[in-house]
């Protein structure tokens, strides 16, 4: 069959990235802000709800994928929960923003039961919509490319939200920052149902299992695919520390630049604007580069970027804490490298499905898949228990200057922790990832019927 996809497939594909981040970027980078700063509920309140809505929506993901393997309908297998977890998320997320008069106890209930459902309805919506990938395509060349653009449009969704965030915020509320997110929110979920949209009616599923089609999946069968697969078992360890590094560091980025810099929205805006660009070029050049260089020179040079660039960040905020331009330049080396990890763990995961059905008989898309928004929300769950429990500890007081211990804890969050997980990411690698580039084009030709399966491999 030929595998080759029309741009409206892989734009339409990416465009769905675009809405799903949008509604990820505006939790992600604001809410925990705007429940400490805004709303002034307890960070130690903040923490434990961020701690256990994220736990419980990862283990809910694994279910899901099971859900989504076992569906079959005219639409495929991802489609219809694709829009079906679009709807309720953008819905669950207006409600989560919405301006509501409530004591503070209330309120703590009341946001703490919208977030956890946020959770679970984008979890609906986000594994079936990765999880087509191996599905669209199993041409080598056009996987680094459909696995690229939907993270193109993704960092684009993180630049609006990040660069323009509080702009449009302000704008909307009209100094009022509580009404200001709730009219913000409602644009975010009205653009995510229209671009997820398009991916549903012109983007489809092209390849299925070569064995085991219309077997269903149980929980028994989900643990062995889990459990036998040991090169997801390596993405999950790569996927792991990738995401704590990028999501510590994202979450606590607006406190840094506040009160560690002294310059809140102009180097937030910086840095974030210039981040949502570095990670766009480094997704424009990916599919390029990866017919040019090796998959694992790739991996290590996007591993040791950010890790430059934090140190970078370090010194510069002993040298010159209030320099665009050097935020900017730190910016851009961090994020290049965030970038091309960004695709290298979909591509990866992706070759790890191939092998999974080379190994073990059955291709399980969404299981596979499920395994990385479960670390993706493990991550979210570490890295937000973290920067919302740490606030105490450290000495923070909202809204004054800080002390010069308080900045250093700061620091340690924002730089030194992100470079440390990033070093591990490495490591993890080298040490485990085995699906060279000859190996894996052999697991394509048996797949295809081309070559016979070589022993021992």
């Amino acid at each position: 069959m030929n595998q080759t996809l029309t741009w409206k497939t892989k734009l339409s594909f990416g465009m769905g990235a675009f809405g799903k981040d949008l509604v990820y970027a505006i939790v992600s980078t604001y809410f925990m802000k705007y429940l400490t700063d805004i709303r002034l509920v307890d960070p130690m309140i903040v923490a434990v709800l961020f701690m256990a809505a994220r736990i419980w929506d990862a283990f809910n993901d694994p279910f899901m994928g099971m859900i989504v393997d076992n569906t079959r309908s005219r639409w495929g297998k991802f489609r219809p929960w694709i829009l079906i977890g679009t709807l309720l998320n953008a819905v669950v997320l207006v409600l989560l923003y919405l301006d509501v008069d409530l004591p503070a106890s209330q309120y703590a209930i009341y946001v703490s039961v919208m977030y956890i459902l946020w959770g679970m309805t984008y979890t609906i919506m986000d594994i079936p919509y990765w999880s087509m990938v191996p599905a669209l395509t199993d041409d080598e060349n056009e996987r680094s490319q459909i696995s690229a653009i939907p993270r193109f449009f993704a960092s684009m969704a993180w630049l609006v939200v990040g660069s323009g965030g509080l702009y449009i915020v302000k704008y909307f509320g009209s100094g009022d920052q509580i009404l200001g997110f709730s009219r913000f929110s409602i644009a975010v979920a009205i653009i995510f149902i229209v671009t997820i949209l398009l991916t549903v009616f012109n983007a489809k599923e092209r390849v299925v299992a070569t064995a085991g089609t219309g077997e269903k999946t149980t929980i028994k069968g989900m643990i062995r695919v889990l459990a036998k697969n040991d090169q997801v078992l390596v993405v999950l360890g790569i996927a792991l520390f990738f995401n704590m590094a990028y999501q510590l560091s994202n979450s606590f980025a607006l406190y840094y630049f506040e009160y560690v810099c002294g310059v809140k929205e102009a180097l937030y805006a910086t840095y974030t604007g210039v981040a949502g660009i570095a990670q766009m070029a480094a997704l424009a050049v990916f599919p390029s580069l990866s017919k040019k260089v090796n998959k694992s020179v790739v991996f290590i040079v996007s591993s040791l970027l950010p890790v430059v660039g934090f140190a970078a960040l370090l010194v510069a905020g002993y040298v010159a804490p209030t320099n665009i331009l050097l935020v900017g330049v730190c910016s851009a080396i961090v994020n290049a490298g965030i970038g091309f990890m960004l695709v290298l763990v979909t591509v990866i995961l992706s070759e790890a499905v191939d092998y999974g059905e080379f190994k073990l008989g059955t291709r399980n898309e969404s299981i596979v898949f499920s395994t990385q928004t479960f670390v993706v929300k493990f991550a979210g769950a570490f890295s937000g228990f973290i920067a919302a429990a740490s606030l105490d500890p450290i000495g923070f007081v909202p809204n004054q200057v800080q002390s010069a211990g308080t900045m250093t804890g700061m620091r340690v969050i924002m730089i030194l922790l992100p470079a440390v997980l990033s070093v591990l990411c490495l490591v993890v690698y080298k040490r485990g990832y085995r699906l060279t580039d000859k190996f894996y084009h052999h697991i394509i030709a048996v797949l295809h019927g081309e070559e016979s399966r070589v022993q021992g491999e």
